[in-house]
């Protein structure tokens, strides 16, 4: 297996052929849909490679042919069927989000990591509290899970405010909104990261309406966001205007709508593909089902979803355009 943190800007083409070129033939539903489109053949650039359609998550079991896998992964199920991610080696996915993390905003050891994350708890088997585990078990004394104990998580934030505790908070939105309504507090030490969705709790909003509401509950300048998706092994991180930035092992690009097979030129908006190299044992191309504009291939601004899309648990606000 590749090793992410020697992927970079000089090489990342030449990591993706390889894993294209093994997926191809090895990963059989990648292989059969190829195929079927008439497009199994060997590639020169990664903007070339065929993306899977992310509805194959849904429907078939991604994997090595006679492999099986270490840990299944299942979206939060909003809008109906439940996505699955079948994990061969769960170290590629710690990995790929201890890395990025670290690269992102330090070490978690050295932060108190608090998780509002009640309806990604209740569903079961999220990738997403699978990580914040992870990183609240290698944080300081009070990290933890708070479910909807809001003046618990409130005595924490206040404490921690009082010693100077640098403090990340990750919150599903509509429980994030919740805490703002009930216990507003500025917050100097602390860093909000909201990972989208209302899961059928209320209406949704622009996400850049969400954020005010935040900022001026919590008295700070940035909401930062997470964009992530059962069916990646990676995170993507907008610490400021929205902008979500990529880890050197992941790529975007936008295509048509109308036509999946027609990318566009940076800085115009289409349907969002991602590249996840992390993704060695499952499929590293997908053809997501949002809206995005790319800046450059590894930063992008989420737009919305394209129309007759499922409801998904992340990253569900959609911008007003």
């Amino acid at each position: 297996m590749h090793q992410l943190n020697e992927i970079n800007s000089e090489n990342f083409n030449d990591k993706a052929i390889a894993i294209y070129n093994w997926q191809r033939v090895h990963i059989p539903v990648y292989h059969e849909y190829l195929n079927l489109i008439h497009r199994n053949f060997k590639v020169d650039h990664w903007t070339k490679i065929p993306f899977l359609p992310i509805q194959f998550f849904k429907s078939h079991v991604i994997l090595p042919e006679t492999k099986t896998a270490e840990i299944i992964f299942k979206s939060s199920g909003t809008g109906g069927i439940r996505s699955q991610h079948h994990v061969e080696h769960l170290a590629n996915y710690e990995d790929s989000f201890r890395l990025n993390w670290t690269r992102t905003y330090g070490l978690a050891s050295e932060k108190c990591i608090l998780a509002l994350l009640p309806n990604y708890i209740n569903n079961g088997d999220s990738s997403l509290v699978y990580m914040a585990n992870d990183l609240i078990q290698s944080g300081i004394q009070g990290s933890g899970f708070y479910l909807n104990d809001f003046k618990k998580l409130r005595d924490q934030l206040l404490f921690n405010e009082e010693k100077n505790i640098p403090t990340i908070l990750i919150g599903v939105t509509y429980a994030l909104l919740d805490f703002a309504s009930e216990f507003p507090m500025p917050l100097r030490n602390t860093i909000i990261m909201e990972t989208g969705g209302m899961k059928g709790t209320r209406k949704e909003l622009p996400k850049n309406q969400v954020h005010e509401i935040l900022k001026s509950a919590f008295t700070c300048s940035e909401i930062h966001s997470e964009y992530g998706m059962t069916e990646l092994l990676s995170q993507a991180y907008a610490t400021c205007n929205g902008i979500f930035h990529c880890p050197p092992w992941m790529r975007v690009l936008v295509r048509e709508v109308s036509d999946p097979f027609c990318a566009v030129p940076l800085g115009r908006r289409g349907g969002l593909n991602i590249v996840d190299l992390a993704n060695i044992n499952s499929c590293s191309f997908i053809e997501t089902q949002d809206i995005a504009l790319t800046h450059n291939y590894d930063s992008f601004e989420v737009l919305g979803r394209v129309d007759q899309a499922d409801l998904r648990g992340c990253n569900l606000l959609v911008a007003e355009v």
